[in-house]
């Protein structure tokens, strides 16, 4: 990129890739920085809904992506005896916005595709293994998409209060050496002596989530040990499955008040955090990646004026409040 760039993105996860596709594909120059050396190969986000499929179809990525997901059919809520206390199914094949409700992939899937849609696009570099240490090297509009623990939102003094009381749980992510389909595809299970969660994490892989009881130590959950002990009810065990992952999680509800400061602009996990039990997250990160690009479009063409981004925080903030909060509220029952 021979000039300045016109939108700096800060983070090259889904949420900020989905933005300079997005201006990139309108042939705007968009500079993309990310701390990490290479994308991701942990399993992170694991649920698209059909909103979020639009996006990432305008993105030019969607298409590539679907015969990697596996459409859910069905998310039951269940006692500690099994008794279903509520299902939840899609009305039809898909949803309105013309792909299926729920899809469950693996978060590496995403970030390979998207980063080889970038490195299509002439008017967008990315630069990784860069650390920022200040705005004032970043030219242009610059997007924070860095994540919960972002520095573009520390460096702009941007404060995110608590929403909602946050829990600690244990993730893991199991590959099965012989997958099976699983009925239904996702399960939540409201026992007290151990809330847990068992979902897909897309096709031939499993996502268990244990809630961390009150009075327990994290550290000790997360051995080797306990997190056996905990799939074993469910049928794994070393000699069936591989663990790709397990890791220690703070499930929170938390969003800024300020989302857009000057022309610095938080989207994502930089913006906003809430519980996974709605599966909501990505899907509200790629919402902003939407409303920011076609806006920021239309500034760089001078076809509206920076105000327009004014409207960015007041369009997003109250449905990503609704969102955290039944998320909140579902974690709670």
């Amino acid at each position: 990129m021979a000039s300045a760039p016109d939108v700096t993105v800060v983070g090259a996860g889904p949420v900020g890739m989905t933005v300079a596709a997005l201006l990139g594909d309108a042939g705007h120059r968009v500079r993309v920085v990310e701390r990490r050396r290479a994308p991701t190969d942990a399993p992170r986000a694991v649920h698209l809904d059909h909103h979020a499929a639009r996006v990432l179809d305008a993105a030019g990525v969607m298409t590539a992506l679907a015969p990697a997901t596996e459409v859910m059919d069905v998310y039951e809520w269940r006692s500690a005896s099994g008794e279903v206390l509520l299902r939840l199914q899609p009305d039809g094949p898909l949803g309105w916005a013309g792909w299926p409700d729920s899809s469950m992939f693996h978060h590496p899937d995403l970030e390979a595709a998207l980063a080889r849609r970038l490195d299509g696009l002439a008017t967008v570099t990315v630069e990784r293994g860069t650390e920022v240490t200040s705005l004032a090297g970043l030219d242009g509009w610059v997007v924070g998409a860095d994540g919960a623990s972002s520095t573009v939102r520390d460096l702009a003094g941007t404060e995110m209060p608590d929403a909602a009381p946050s829990a600690d749980w244990l993730i893991v992510d199991v590959v099965p050496a012989e997958p099976r389909p699983w009925t239904p595809c996702n399960v939540q299970v409201c026992d007290p002596a151990r809330p847990t969660t068992a979902v897909s994490g897309g096709p031939g892989r499993r996502r268990f989530e244990f809630m961390v009881l009150p009075g327990e130590d994290p550290a000790h959950l997360a051995t080797e040990a306990s997190t056996w002990a905990l799939l074993e009810p469910w049928g794994y065990r070393p000699g069936n499955c591989r663990v790709e992952r397990h890791a220690l999680y703070r499930f929170a509800a938390r969003m800024v008040e300020t989302w857009a400061d000057g022309r610095v602009l938080l989207a994502g996990d930089a913006a906003h955090q809430m519980p996974p039990f709605a599966g909501r997250g990505l899907g509200a990160g790629l919402r902003d990646a939407m409303n920011l690009a076609w806006k920021l479009d239309l500034v760089l063409r001078s076809v509206a004026d920076g105000r327009l981004l004014d409207t960015y925080g007041t369009e997003r903030a109250a449905p990503v409040a609704f969102e955290t909060q039944f998320s909140a509220d579902l974690g709670a029952i």
